[in-house]
């Protein structure tokens, strides 16, 4: 595997695996359009529970936490909750009263959003929560809440997707043609230590290669940060500068992206880079037809390159 490849797929499981879960229950609660279901009543089944701030932590703890998470998904939440009994880390709480569901869920996840303010994590599990008595509006009002206190975490993200029915899951990751100058050695988590000690030198590249590990860990402030620092280090290289506007999407601000991301297919005609990712912004919103152009014109500028075959693979699964 390609260094390339292996910071393409950092975490990326995790990733998928969470927003399959978002997406599931983004149908479960609005339906398959954005608007809310008309049914009365509690929705079926229990409402799901979601780790991605562990991100690639692997300690006894967050194993721990996995396992239940896999009970709970299959059903046995008795056998979640006793796992997580008596565990009084913040993420075996909120597992905890979802495995008693509906007993009591809903008051103690509002005592801990009271008792930890900053936490998108209970905050998005409280709305969900909410959501599954079908108490809509509070379910929105509480991931809004998780969105304004954890606004760099994979809660608020998934906070956001809930709210936006309408959009794809999750947030557009930039896709770099390059891959970082030196082979990444070890576990995830050693191989996000590299890419962040990579990221502390004046090297473009490094930072963008690091903003694409954050975006997959669904950290997106943090990704911009390091896309806005890379355009600053190198203003005249496309894909520091369309990295950079990549990471200023933003579900409840879309126009700012593309306000970035637009005018640079006129300050570089010839970059790839720009119509391909035009191409996939477009299609988060959901603006196939446009998006379908714009993965074109992207393929048409080198057919046999990365974002060319991207382009080409993109295209053929919106033609099925």
């Amino acid at each position: 595997m390609s260094p390339r490849t292996r910071v393409a797929l950092l975490v990326a499981v995790l990733a998928a695996a969470a927003a399959g879960v978002t997406v599931a229950a983004t149908v479960l609660i609005w339906g398959r359009d954005s608007h809310a279901a008309r049914q009365v009543g509690v929705r079926p089944g229990a409402p799901p529970f979601l780790l991605d701030e562990l991100g690639v932590r692997n300690d006894p703890d967050a194993r721990r936490l996995r396992r239940a998470s896999r009970l709970y998904s299959r059903g046995d939440r008795a056998a979640a909750g006793r796992l997580l009994a008596g565990d009084a880390s913040l993420g075996a709480r909120v597992g905890a009263a979802l495995a008693r569901w509906p007993r009591g869920t809903i008051t103690e996840l509002d005592g801990l959003a009271h008792a930890r303010p900053r936490s998108a994590f209970v905050r998005l599990h409280l709305g969900l929560a909410l959501a599954w008595e079908r108490r809509d509006s509070e379910a929105r009002q509480a991931w809004r809440a998780a969105e304004r206190v954890g606004p760099d975490s994979p809660s608020a993200v998934r906070a956001e997707s809930l709210l936006h029915p309408e959009f794809a899951p999750g947030r557009p990751v930039f896709v770099p043609t390059f891959g970082p100058a030196s082979t990444l050695h070890g576990s995830p988590q050693e191989e996000l230590a590299q890419l962040a000690r990579d990221a502390r030198r004046l090297d473009w590249r490094a930072k963008v290669l690091y903003g694409v590990a954050l975006q997959r860990l669904e950290r997106p402030v943090s990704a911009e940060r390091q896309f806005a620092a890379a355009a600053a280090l190198a203003p005249r290289e496309p894909e520091a500068r369309v990295a950079a506007a990549v990471g200023l999407f933003d579900k409840d601000r879309p126009s700012l992206a593309f306000s970035r991301l637009g005018p640079l297919s006129r300050t570089f005609p010839h970059a790839q880079t720009v119509r391909f990712h035009l191409g996939l912004l477009l299609l988060w919103i959901g603006q196939v037809q446009t998006a379908k152009q714009e993965l074109r014109l992207a393929h048409a500028q080198g057919p046999k390159t990365l974002l060319g075959s991207q382009s080409e693979a993109l295209l053929a699964r919106l033609g099925r």
